[in-house]
Order: C-alpha cells, then sequence, then structure tokens
C-alpha cells in the first residue's frame, strides 16, 4: 500500500563544495547564496576541505554544514603555483583521488540530487565524485581562465575540463565565461556575485576626505600602485587620508611587509592606515569618500565594488576582467588603466576636487548595484539553474539566452 507521504515530492538536496573555509571573495558569495537560497525548493547542504571562518560562519546561519578535511598538501596549494610539473606529483594526486571516494561516500550517504562547486579545486574534486556518484554537477567558476590569472598549463586544463565534465558551467562575469572559451552549444551562463542589500551611508563630513582600499593584501590587488597614487594626491591635498582595509592569506604575508615599507619609505605613516582583516568592512566603507580598486591583474568580477556603489560611493577601479561590466565610466565611477599610478592619482584628485560629481557618482552606482549587484537579483538565476540541471535541460538555448540576459549596457 502507498504512504501519504510517498505522494510529497521530496525538496531536491544540493551540495555546495569548497576546498576552503577561508572568507575570501567566491567563500563570501558562496555563504551570500546559501543564506538566500529558497529552502522551499532545494535542501543545502555544505561540505568544505577545512575548517574555519566560512563554516563557522554557515553554522550560524542554521546551514548544515560538514567538515570533510582535505589534505593540507593540497588544500594550500596556490593556483599561481600550479603547473605542468605540479600536477603530475603522484602523491598529490592519490590523496586526492582518495578524498574523491570519501566525498563520493557522503553524497551517496546523504542522498545528494546535485552537486555545486566553488573554486578551481573544489570543480575538480566534485567533477570526479559526479562521475563516481552519477550526480550532476554544476561549476562556479569564479577566476579568468587565462594566462595572465592561472599557469597557462592549468588554464588549458581547466578549459578542456569544462568542455566533458560539468553538466552546467556558471561563470562570475561575461569576462570570465568568455576566458573559459566553451563552444557556443555548452550549457552555461553568467550569475553575477550578490551582495547583502542596505541602505546607502549617511554622507561625509570629513576634512580633506578618506580614500580607501578593500581587499587581501596580494600583489595583483595593487595595493603598491594605490601607495603611489597616495603620494601623488597628498601633493594636492594634504589633508587626505587613506586607508588599506584587509590582510594577507594564502601565505602571501610577505607581501604585507613590502606594501608597509613602501609607505614608510614614500613617507604616508601619518595619513596611511593599514586596518588589518576585519569584520564590519561595510562600516568602514560607509565612512570612505572613494573607494578605490587597484588590480593589476583582470578581476573576474569584482565583488568589493558593488559593495562600495551600494554604500553611494563612487569608485575608481582598473578597466579589465570583468569590471567594465559593473562600472560605468564617468557614470558611477571612474575607470583607469591597471598598474597606472599616475592616472589613478589623477583620477582620485579628480573626484576629491568636485564633491557633486562625486556624490552624484556614488548615486548612479547604488542605483545600479540594487538593478544588477544585489543577492534577491542573482539568487534567483541559481535556482533556475539547479531546476533546469535537474530537469534535464540545460541546453544551447538556456545557455546563450541567460547570457544575452545578462549583459549590461555601458
Amino acid at each position: 500500500m502507498m504512504r501519504t507521504h510517498d505522494l510529497i515530492p521530496r525538496i531536491p538536496t544540493v551540495l555546495f563544495f569548497d576546498h576552503t573555509a577561508k572568507l575570501g571573495g567566491a567563500e563570501i558569495a558562496l555563504f551570500h547564496v546559501l543564506q538566500h537560497l529558497d529552502k522551499q525548493k532545494f535542501e543545502p547542504v555544505a561540505v568544505l576541505g577545512e575548517t574555519g571562518a566560512l563554516a563557522e560562519k554557515l553554522r550560524e546561519s542554521g546551514i548544515e554544514t560538514h567538515i570533510l578535511a582535505l589534505d593540507a598538501s593540497v588544500n594550500q596549494a596556490r593556483k599561481d603555483s600550479l603547473g605542468a610539473r605540479s600536477l603530475l606529483k603522484f602523491r598529490a594526486v592519490g590523496k586526492t583521488l582518495t578524498y574523491c571516494i570519501r566525498l563520493s561516500r557522503f553524497i551517496k550517504s546523504r542522498r545528494i540530487d546535485l552537486i555545486h562547486t566553488n573554486s578551481l579545486k573544489a570543480d575538480i574534486i566534485g567533477g570526479v565524485c559526479s562521475r563516481l556518484t552519477g550526480v550532476p554537477v554544476v561549476w562556479h567558476v569564479h577566476d579568468r581562465i587565462d594566462a595572465d590569472y592561472l599557469p597557462k598549463t592549468v588554464a588549458r586544463l581547466f578549459r578542456l575540463l569544462c568542455r566533458i565534465i560539468p553538466d552546467f558551467v556558471v561563470a562570475n562575469s561575461i569576462a570570465t565565461l568568455k576566458s573559459i572559451r566553451l563552444p557556443y552549444s555548452s550549457p552555461s551562463a553568467v550569475v553575477y556575485e550578490g551582495v547583502l542589500a542596505r541602505d546607502a551611508a549617511q554622507k561625509n563630513n570629513h576634512v580633506g576626505g578618506i580614500v580607501g582600499l578593500v581587499g587581501r593584501l596580494t600583489r595583483w590587488k595593487g595595493q603598491h600602485v594605490f601607495l603611489e597614487a597616495a603620494a601623488q594626491v597628498r601633493q594636492q591635498f594634504p589633508k587626505t587620508k587613506f586607508q588599506i582595509i584587509g590582510s594577507a592569506m594564502f601565505g602571501e604575508e610577505s607581501y604585507e611587509q613590502e606594501i608597509c615599507a613602501l609607505s614608510r619609505s614614500l613617507g604616508l605613516e601619518d595619513c596611511v592606515e593599514f586596518t588589518g582583516f576585519r569584520n564590519d568592512v561595510p562600516r568602514l566603507v560607509d565612512k570612505l569618500d572613494i573607494l578605490v580598486h587597484a588590480s593589476t591583474t583582470g578581476e573576474p568580477f569584482g565583488q568589493v565594488i558593488t559593495e562600495g556603489m551600494l554604500a553611494a560611493k563612487p569608485v575608481i577601479a582598473t578597466r579589465g576582467g570583468g569590471v567594465p561590466e559593473i562600472v560605468q565610466h564617468g557614470t558611477t565611477g571612474l575607470l583607469v588603466p591597471m598598474g597606472d599610478a599616475d592616472a589613478m592619482a589623477e583620477a582620485i584628485c579628480a573626484l576629491l576636487s568636485n564633491p557633486k560629481l562625486a556624490r552624484a557618482m556614488g548615486k548612479a552606482g547604488r542605483k545600479r548595484a540594487l538593478q544588477h549587484f544585489i543577492v534577491e537579483k542573482t539568487v534567483p538565476r541559481l535556482e533556475a539553474i539547479f531546476q533546469r540541471v535537474l530537469l534535464g535541460k540545460s541546453g544551447q538555448s538556456a545557455s546563450r539566452d541567460a547570457i544575452e540576459q545578462e549583459t549590461l549596457s555601458h
């Protein structure tokens, strides 16, 4: 006899897998997705390869979270240190395959219906588990797959794997998706990384203004360029203060020491503050007059930029990667060439000398962020992709229509 509860459709269980629990941009984006996922449509289960801040935040939010420890030699390998030789380290390959078997057992025991992976390492591991279990997998790519961002060998291999392993590829920007170079027929779409909607910051009345840069301390984020620009700005606006918000991660402490020394050599000790890691970044952004983004390599997306726009701050950002998809030059902020301290200083001075223009750009930026870059806009797109994959409808029209919907006017 059929029981009544057998007639009730089971909510699909989605495994969200990331190899790390450190709070980088991709992990913050994942946290926002899990917070706002429609629990009436999907049951989320998070699995992380290590303990850390992300695991704590997920558990505090009531998300079922498991730690399945990944060997440190595999987990801590940085993407920019990978290459042909590292890919052939059989010991690391063996440890990874052993981990895939453990994770596959968890997937089967937990009756997972769909796998969502959130990093390049997670993509590979989740892809193997998908083949071992028969559970479909969605690769969420947060990195541009180009030789200026990844070792050439890794970029080529990942592009190949994107064609044969995932059931669907989600990219965090049009620039990221283009860098993967998928065939037109491949099921893929752009879903921007959504930020949490909040009220605009109150008008600042700082003497001279505060100009800030937010992000982990690493060379390609361009904190050294920001400091070189700050030294020039100070000559015209001596009362301006500068903040570098963030800390070194992934073994990059030597760069932190380098930029602190640079600040001293430029005579900026009295006007530059290194805040270190902060849990209250939105509050610090609220106090800024201008938010600067200084990456020297094309940023895949630029979540910090959307945070600043949402706070109604004018943004000065480097032109590369997915950033021009966010910032409308001359309307919501100013775009400058990557690695060009002179151009950055000129842009900062232009806004400091014209507060009315700066406020207008901040207002326009907030409007744009609310239209395109908040979780209420982005998470439903990801949910629709999950439903397509589960229903087996991830075909050509779904992928390219999705891209066209995401193409924003600039």
